[in-house]
């Protein structure tokens, strides 16, 4: 197993401070709270959360210490993700007691076997290894097998003592110069646990795709009750330690472990590699870089720094991310590049780490001098950079941006003056304005904006100029809705004669549930929008409510 440098496998920087824009002082200032001051903010949990010098994750140690499990360790199911031509990760999570912070575990590493084979009976094992589980991540494993076939399927599967995982699915990227023919992604967003049944996860395991895209609210912050919230359970209880916010990172852990245990969703992650990126949930709403949301959550900077930690942290060793994302504190490098062969480049961004706070307060207001200050930022100034450099060198066909909340102009009225979002992209237009402007110098000609965060589809043409709609759109953007998250939707909500009225861009809006599927050609890109009926109810069934297509070459949607 190898380490795929950032700068050369995954497209991120080779190094962290440059593009680290959270205020240092607080930093400091977070990681030297006294020890009374600390303990009584987040529990002993958060020091590790801070922890430096731990055992590097995917290392073959001594023999363990923890020889015998008498419980299915298993329970999370298993998932890979990042796709390179060479290799893939591989991730599981020992958690024989789920519900239970030590996870049921006596506090020993545990070690794992792991096996890669081209078939689903094994019968063609390609590589094979062991790695350590241990406690300081939660048990959880990341393996970064290399030396593997580019555009391949393979399965694999972990084992532990007597116990041996699910078998999982997944698929390495084309060659960096392969002309793969055609692409085909699932994009999902916001899984609300206690908003409804993620049936959609169930019919996503089943379509065939090269990746799934998760653009954020894998995980929300708020209790959940011992009925599940709208699931209603008759059959089982939630256990009484879920009904309070994430705070710690006890908490979030075990967060992590309850939507995992979910049965729709390691369907999905079994079937596909997934390509992750968060929004706020993760750690809390709305909040914008270093700063809580406000004013639900009004606490000193260092003390929500702290809680980022754990945030980050726990995310970390719930995805299968690489090592070069593993946190450093309250820090964790997210945004990274990767290349589908010569047909697409993506390049999944972070909006939340490094944005500037949300202006006027937060919320719709309408724009003013604060909001249209042109130094205000939603990536950062590294992040844009990389992101604009990554443009010039890209020489692909698409050029997908996963990423968080809507980048087009979104009004909400027909008259004047016109309230915003300040917690999207229309909160921050000089930094929009300086990525069109950038995507334009680069010669970017099949710009593909990703989103996720609202809760409903959109299908949008972008335009430098949003007020002038008669010129050529530049780009698309694609938003899907979420997979549970505002339970069971309305094919056309309240506000639906409004914005389709007030966005002559906007093409297509609708507030049910479910997910995106976009398949990229050399020629062309189509969208199928999917949709369920209801998710408060299990098994609904899944269909296309509409799709589009945007030709190669002349960005804009047009329906089919």
């Amino acid at each position: 197993m190898t380490t795929h440098p950032a700068s050369t496998s995954t497209g991120l920087p080779a190094g962290r401070s440059a593009h680290a824009t959270a205020d240092a002082e607080l930093l400091s200032h977070a990681r030297h709270l006294n020890r009374r001051r600390f303990l009584t903010v987040t529990g002993a949990a958060a020091a590790l959360a801070f922890s430096t010098n731990l055992p590097a994750p995917t290392a073959t140690a001594a023999p363990a210490r923890e020889t015998r499990l008498d419980t299915e360790p298993f329970t999370l199911g298993v998932a890979s993700g990042d796709p390179l031509p060479d290799s893939v990760v591989l991730w599981t999570r020992l958690a024989p007691e789920p519900y239970e912070a030590g996870s049921g575990l006596s506090g020993k590493p545990v070690n794992v076997a792991w096996e890669l084979a081209r078939d689903r009976g094994f019968r063609r094992t390609v590589r094979s290894g062991e790695a350590t589980a241990h406690p300081e991540y939660h048990w959880a494993v990341h393996v970064e097998p290399d030396g593997l076939e580019p555009a391949t399927d393979y399965y694999y599967r972990f084992s532990t003592g007597s116990w041996t995982s699910p078998v999982g699915h997944t698929r390495t990227a084309p060659g960096p110069e392969t002309d793969p023919g055609s692409l085909r992604f699932g994009v999902v967003s916001c899984q609300r646990y206690d908003q409804g049944y993620w049936t959609a996860f169930r019919h996503l395991a089943e379509e065939d795709l090269d990746a799934v895209l998760h653009l954020g609210d894998y995980l929300y912050e708020y209790p959940i009750d011992a009925k599940g919230g709208a699931r209603d359970y008759t059959d089982r209880r939630i256990p009484p330690v879920y009904n309070r916010e994430t705070v710690t990172l006890e908490d979030y852990r075990l967060r992590y472990s309850l939507y995992r245990t979910d049965p729709d969703l390691q369907a999905a992650h079994a079937a596909h590699a997934w390509i992750v990126t968060w929004d706020d949930h993760e750690t809390e709403n709305n909040y914008a870089g270093g700063v809580p949301e406000k004013p639900e959550n009004n606490v000193p900077p260092e003390e929500f720094l702290v809680r980022r930690a754990a945030a980050y942290r726990a995310y970390w060793e719930n995805m299968p991310l690489r090592r070069p994302q593993r946190p450093e504190g309250a820090e964790l490098l997210l945004y990274r590049r990767l290349r589908y062969g010569s047909l697409a480049q993506l390049d999944v961004l972070d909006t939340r780490q490094y944005r500037d706070d949300q202006a006027n307060g937060d919320g719709w207001k309408v724009p003013n001098e604060q909001s249209e200050d042109p130094r205000r930022t939603i990536t950062g100034a590294g992040q844009e950079r990389w992101l604009l450099d990554g443009w010039r060198d890209s020489g692909t066909v698409w050029n997908l941006v996963p990423q968080q909340t809507v980048f087009s102009r979104r009004r909400d009225r027909v008259q004047g003056p016109f309230p915003l979002s300040m917690d999207a992209w229309d909160g921050y237009p000089a930094s929009r304005e300086r990525v069109l402007a950038g995507a334009e110098a680069a010669g970017v000609a099949n710009l593909v904006v990703l989103t996720g965060d609202v809760h409903v589809h959109y299908a949008f043409d972008i335009h430098r100029d949003f007020d002038d709609t008669t010129s050529p759109p530049v780009g698309v953007e694609l938003v899907t809705t979420s997979i549970s998250s505002g339970g069971d939707g309305v094919r056309r909500p309240d506000n639906w004669e409004a914005l389709m009225a007030a966005n002559p861009h906007l093409h297509y809006f609708d507030g049910r549930r479910g997910y995106l599927l976009l398949t990229l050609t050399a020629e062309r890109l189509r969208a199928d929008f999917r949709t369920l009926e209801r998710i408060t109810t299990p098994g609904g069934a899944i269909s296309t409510a509409v799709s589009f297509e945007s030709a190669a070459g002349a960005p804009g949607l047009k329906a089919l």
